[in-house]
């Protein structure tokens, strides 16, 4: 691939990122030869969590409600210690936490999908 069809894509990548509402920093993304990941590394765990999540739902794994619960605290209790300044965040920890809480997401939205698919029928 030609270096400029590489450039537009990366750019393409990147505005689709910004689109989906990542603040894409960069001292907060990870980089591949160079490239800036087009989400920063919480987005990219978030997003990796989401396909898991469906995965999991997949192969028949059900999480309970009190586990999607904690890994969505655990994301947030990440970001209230650096939002306090109290210990800066790391890109892997980001993204780890990401990803729990990714996972989360898309498990409680499967539950609420059922819950709804058991009202209406």
């Amino acid at each position: 691939m030609k270096k400029s069809t590489k450039i537009k894509t990366w750019a393409s990548l990147m505005r689709l990122g910004n689109r989906c509402g990542c603040h894409q920093r960069e001292d907060r993304s990870f980089f591949i030869k160079g490239w800036q990941f087009p989400i920063c590394s919480r987005c990219t765990g978030i997003l990796i969590g989401q396909i898991i999540g469906i995965i999991l739902y997949v192969f028949g794994v059900r999480i309970p409600i009190y586990l999607d619960i904690i890994f969505l605290l655990i994301m947030f209790l990440d970001w209230y210690i650096q939002y306090k300044k109290i210990k800066e965040s790391t890109n892997i920890r980001r993204f780890i936490t990401g990803n729990l809480a990714g996972i989360a997401q898309t498990s409680i939205i499967i539950k609420i999908i059922t819950w709804i698919i058991e009202i209406a029928f």
